[in-house]
């Protein structure tokens, strides 16, 4: 669960700042458009100036960071890092050296992004790979409409980097909760193309792809001349998978749905707990009575299964994914067992190089006002090194009627995160008669850091680094089958597979439907 100091949801992926500098030259104001420019050589002192920032920072406020480490690894990654900077070096390089500080932590909620001017340089630019690309079964699987590559074809290499080494060189942009791996495999396929090729690898006019047709050894060559960010941003909504990947996507379908999928089972689509910022929020109470409406009808109608698909659900706020469960539990359960920050909530420490809860734009004062008073109502006193979450924001839960007594079929992925994969560990302990399809969730099952995200600015390389302050125990009962750091363990791992791909069906959900029909098959 991820919201800011006003209770509003932080996207996973936030909106980037793009800005333009200039300076002035023989009485006149110049723009260079040079790479040299927004990705400035800097020197070791100041590289070595924004670690001891970065390290300061997070050792007095990052209430996680010793969760999955110890301080003799951190402080060995941290002194790697120090010897790293030893020779001048690209903002972009130095930038490589914090991704990998930030993805050791272990938390899905950090979220590193170079200066705001060498972002929006990068979307300026005729540099981007046309196509965008699916992650099956290992592979990179082109997924889009060309004449010389057709859909489904594997990717064998780009501009002579072979597919293994391209997907494991991006992995470190993306952290994920403990030493949970699944949303790396299938991110640095998917989510690669937008600005982190650049980072690692450079412009390119154009690219050179290798690749073998589906059901083909035989290796071919095409060559893709690189397009505008709107080129690509219009391929990527016209790929082959469109029609199946547009269901899955929460800024394409409504927050929350159900349907009838067939006489036995109906379909709770769950695509984002962000529909409500809180319980004061007006749409909270029609998310409220949408839910119980829904469990009305499977009671009344006595439906048998009910299958309730998370996957790709980014987060976001409480009291919402919370509400769904009472109808799965005959427990009372709690959102978290404990909940802490380590410095006291009336300060924000390193206020000088504090951006703010967004790296899209700097906090005004206004702003930063409300959420110092919130921060202040939100947690208890500091004391022995903790402030506690108020205990009025952790409430119990009870069991709801009508309770359902059916089979419930949830459906996760490895893009379930925050709010969505805290939802997935609450029905794995909780639910009754629970069966869980799909991939491990990038959210971890026992613990996360969460609630609320601050933003911190480099002051040399201007890198932003953004964290979850808050350190959460989940209500999360351990389990024989849920090891710790890990994300919620699905009882079925199903990933999509090459020949569902291709024939544009869902390969999990038709695992649930073939399963439920087995279920229903006479002995």
């Amino acid at each position: 669960m991820n919201y800011n100091v006003l209770k509003l949801l932080c996207t996973i992926l936030p909106v980037l700042f793009f800005s333009e500098i200039g300076w002035a030259q023989s009485d006149r104001v110049v723009v260079s458009d040079s790479l040299s420019v927004f990705d400035r050589e800097l020197s070791p002192q100041e590289m070595k100036e924004d670690l001891q920032v970065f390290i300061d920072i997070r050792k007095d406020m990052n209430s996680g960071l010793y969760r999955y480490r110890t301080n003799s690894q951190i402080d060995s990654i941290y002194n790697w890092a120090f010897e790293e900077v030893a020779q001048p070096m690209p903002t972009t390089e130095f930038y490589k050296i914090i991704l990998r500080l930030t993805d050791f932590e272990g938390s899905v909620h950090n979220y590193t992004e170079p200066g705001s001017a060498l972002m929006d340089y990068l979307k300026r630019q005729k540099t981007f790979f046309p196509y965008h690309l699916a992650y099956i079964d290992g592979k990179m699987i082109f997924d889009g409409h060309h004449g010389a590559i057709p859909p489904g074809a594997r990717i064998l290499s780009i501009n002579g980097i072979m597919d293994s080494t391209l997907m494991q060189s991006f992995y470190k942009y993306f952290p994920a909760d403990g030493h949970t791996v699944t949303a790396k495999l299938s991110a640095s396929v998917e989510k690669v193309f937008g600005w982190r090729y650049f980072i690692e690898y450079g412009l390119a006019e154009e690219y050179v792809v290798e690749f073998s047709e589906p059901g083909s050894d035989t290796i071919k060559e095409a060559l893709l001349p690189a397009v505008s960010l709107d080129q690509q941003e219009e391929n990527r909504k016209n790929r082959y998978s469109a029609p199946l990947a547009n269901l899955l996507d929460f800024k394409l379908q409504p927050a929350y749905s159900f349907e009838m999928i067939n006489p036995s089972s109906g379909l709770l689509n769950l695509r984002w707990f962000g529909m409500a910022t809180g319980k004061d929020d007006p749409a909270f109470e029609v998310y409220v009575s949408y839910i119980d409406s829904v469990f009305n009808v499977l009671d009344q109608k006595k439906i048998p299964n009910l299958i309730i698909d998370v996957r790709n659900n980014p987060g976001g706020s409480d009291p919402t994914f919370e509400q769904p469960v009472m109808y799965l539990s005959d427990d009372n359960f709690k959102e978290n067992l404990e909940a802490h920050i380590i410095f006291d909530p009336k300060t924000i420490p390193y206020d000088n190089y504090f951006w703010g809860v967004s790296t899209s734009e700097r906090i005004d004062s206004l702003t930063l006002a409300a959420g110092m008073e919130f921060l202040e109502d939100y947690f208890d006193d500091f004391q022995g090194g903790k402030s506690h979450q108020n205990d009025k924001y952790n409430p119990v839960y009870h069991p709801k009627s009508p309770a359902y007594k059916g089979k419930v079929y949830l459906l996760i992925n490895e893009n379930v995160a925050s709010a969505a994969s805290h939802f997935a560990s609450l029905v794995k302990a909780y639910a009754r008669n629970v069966i869980i399809v799909g991939v491990e969730t990038v959210g971890g099952y026992y613990v996360h850091n969460g609630h609320i995200a601050l933003v911190y600015e480099m002051p040399n390389s201007e890198i932003k680094t953004k964290f979850s302050i808050v350190y959460v125990v989940q209500d999360a009962p351990e389990r024989p089958d849920q090891p710790d750091g890990r994300g919620i363990i699905p009882d079925y791992e199903v990933w999509p597979q090459l020949d569902d791909f291709l024939k544009q069906k869902d390969t999990q959900m038709e695992f649930v439907l073939k399963h439920i029909d087995w279920g229903n098959r006479p002995d």
